[in-house]
């Protein structure tokens, strides 16, 4: 790509698959009665934790959960928009507040999770009793981050900050997401970057009611064919563009 780094950053839940993971383990499970039940008393990432501890009690392995999720829908247009950015030389992320455990099963699943150089999310890891835990991204008690617009256990714009710290100064962003949590990574992004937001959702409401605010370019998508035309599109004006910063 003449030298520039091309990152795309993709959301995972309704954005890589057209489902949230930990709703659709919930659903799929039977936890919906208690998760109801409990979804107000305690941080989202906490709940899940909790979800997850209600699966090993009924004696529901990882593999069953694993299963479960593998049923997830991914549009076939997504899997190969996915196998294309990443045969085209960009560099590939996922910032997510759903979990490692549901990602990279349903990445490998569908033969993709390779083509990622990174995965930032919610750990999860199965300790000795086999039992699969779920912590925050952010270990609040450690050093809540400032962000006004985040859940505490995740800023995405922070993830951005770093990346674009770590890489050269003519790198492009390409977001791709859905939700209220995606907006404050699109904030961060300059006007050599692009915003693809899923039309007529949170993300997307939020950008339209005052577009002033977003300096990258916006492309809204709706479908799987839409992602992977509009991405391919994207990534092949930046593989011609001028190099210079204001481009």
């Amino acid at each position: 790509m003449g030298g520039m780094t091309v990152v795309v950053v993709f959301d995972f839940d309704r954005t890589i698959i057209n489902d949230d993971s930990d709703r659709w383990v919930v659903t799929e499970m039977g936890l919906t009665p208690l998760f109801n039940q409990l979804r107000s008393t305690m941080p989202w990432t906490s709940l899940m934790d909790r979800m997850m501890g209600e699966l090993h009690s009924q004696g529901i392995s990882t593999n069953d959960i694993a299963e479960c999720l593998k049923r997830a829908l991914l549009h076939p247009n997504i899997i190969s928009a996915i196998k294309s950015a990443h045969t085209l030389g960009c560099d590939l992320r996922v910032i997510s507040d759903a979990n490692l455990f549901s990602i990279h099963t349903i990445l490998e699943h569908h033969g993709v999770l390779g083509c990622f150089s990174q995965v930032y999310t919610n750990p999860a890891f199965v300790d000795s009793e086999g039992r699969l835990r779920i912590t925050p991204f952010h270990d609040s008690t450690l050093s809540p981050h400032a962000c006004r617009l985040c859940p505490s256990n995740m800023c995405k714009g922070l993830v951005i900050d770093q990346i674009r710290g770590s890489l050269p100064e003519n790198t492009r962003f390409i977001y791709i997401g859905d939700g209220t949590g995606d907006y404050c990574p699109t904030l961060k992004l300059e006007g050599g970057d692009f915003v693809m937001p899923r039309k007529k959702y949170p993300l997307w409401n939020r950008i339209c009611s005052d577009p002033k605010l977003v300096d990258a370019k916006v492309h809204d998508w709706s479908s799987g064919e839409e992602l992977e035309s509009i991405l391919l599109n994207l990534i092949n004006k930046l593989a011609i563009a001028p190099v210079s910063r204001g481009s």
